[in-house]
């Protein structure tokens, strides 16, 4: 059994001065080059690429590298065989079915460190530790900790000496034996 991904053919026109940048940006949206035409002081490529890579923000990201000078132009192609995972995302070892994902596998590693990244700054501290984990199949590819708040142990010391407080806070770091 397989999974099947849309296929494009793109037609980008853009001015020599951003032919690099352009080259660079197609290669890593996982396209194919298949043919380089200089028309006049344009340069016409077309590629093949995955219409999921086209869809996120390809063409954002290649009116900014050509300063807005690029077009694009695609047409439906094929679909193709894809090498895609499931990307499950894991709170305290345990799967959150809304969060899983399926992605190419050679952005599996990426996407797994941002979106877990991105967990822990929305995730609020707890009493406890929150792991939030990236993980593919029973592989775990990317893990961050929420870390615990620490209850207020000088709450109880009005004033009085340092050396008591920092006794406290030395014991609560300790933590259970």
């Amino acid at each position: 059994e397989e999974i099947r991904e849309p296929i494009i053919t793109t037609t980008i026109l853009t001015p020599q001065d951003y032919v690099g940048p352009v080259l660079t940006l197609c290669t890593e949206k996982r396209g194919v080059q298949k043919n380089l035409q200089y028309v006049g002081r344009q340069v016409m490529l077309k590629y093949e690429m995955p219409l999921a890579e086209v869809v996120m923000d390809f063409f954002d990201r290649l009116k900014s590298v050509s300063r807005g000078y690029a077009s694009l132009d695609y047409e439906f192609k094929e679909f193709r065989a894809a090498d895609v995972v499931k990307l499950d995302i894991l709170i305290n070892a345990e799967r959150v079915d809304a969060l899983s994902v399926m992605v190419h596998r050679s952005h599996a590693q990426f996407r797994g460190r941002e979106v877990v990244a991105k967990m822990r700054k929305l995730i609020p501290r707890q009493m406890f530790d929150v792991a939030i984990q990236a993980a593919i199949g029973a592989q775990i590819i990317s893990r961050e900790t929420v870390k615990a708040l620490r209850k207020n142990v000088l709450a109880k010391c009005y004033g009085g000496d340092v050396t008591r407080k920092r006794k406290l806070l030395e014991k609560q770091k300790a933590g259970k034996k």
